[in-house]
């Protein structure tokens, strides 16, 4: 197995490549660093042949449709996402596979409502991208595109955090320098994982008065073009 962590120091955001077999896949990959993604790609001598989506992005826009253009890879987001031109929709419990290597699709309603993580299980570890559900030390705001803090909340505790402790969290952001967690150091450190219930957690999101991401009037028209309205 392949992964590799890249990082855009634009929107602070995460990309995974995942590769098994001569195949890859891209989870969330940024216009900007479609080189980078091509380059990296060619050095490991890997064929792309999926990008997957974790939600419709509001800081910044996809490379998932000029990606298509450029090596015929399949786009694959989320049953509830308003993207159009999507290749394979996929619902909560369904695989996406690449080479041997298979990814559960859990959706997890909250930031968003097409919110979506990936449960890869592989040699007895298991590897959870929570996209902007679940961030290191955070969670991601539920204050635009239909979030719920309610839903949240629940996509959280009742999914997240019950699997195995020794479970590695990759985010789909970070905006303190770190890279990788565990569900057990999030359920102990993370401090808006500290509440007593679902109402202590929405008075605490549903209070963040955060100012909208300044990309958000073009990223997410242009996401839901798949990138290609740029």
């Amino acid at each position: 197995m392949i992964l590799r962590q890249l990082f855009d120091y634009s929107s602070y955001t995460y990309t995974y490549l995942i590769g098994d077999g001569g195949k890859a896949l891209l989870i969330d990959p940024v216009l900007e660093n479609i080189d980078q993604y091509l380059r990296l790609l060619q050095q490991l001598d890997l064929t792309l042949e999926s990008t997957l989506e974790t939600h419709v992005h509001a800081d910044h826009v996809t490379a998932a449709g000029k990606l298509r253009e450029m090596t015929g890879c399949t786009v694959i987001q989320g049953q509830k996402s308003a993207a159009k031109g999507v290749d394979r929709t996929v619902h909560d419990g369904d695989v996406v596979e690449v080479g041997d290597l298979q990814l559960k699709v859990l959706y997890t309603p909250g930031h968003t409502d097409d919110s979506y993580c990936f449960l890869l299980q592989q040699g007895g570890q298991n590897y959870l991208f929570t996209g902007d559900t679940l961030f290191i030390r955070g969670t991601g705001r539920t204050d635009f595109q239909h979030g719920d803090s309610r839903a949240h909340y629940d996509s959280i505790f009742n999914k997240l955090l019950t699997l195995p402790e020794d479970t590695l969290v990759y985010p789909g952001h970070d905006y303190n320098g770190m890279t990788v967690s565990t569900i057990g150091e999030e359920k102990r450190f993370n401090p808006r994982l500290q509440v007593a219930d679902a109402q202590a957690y929405a008075d605490i999101m549903d209070n963040l008065n955060l100012p909208n991401p300044k990309l958000i009037d073009i990223a997410v028209p242009a996401n839901i073009a798949l990138g290609l309205s740029e």
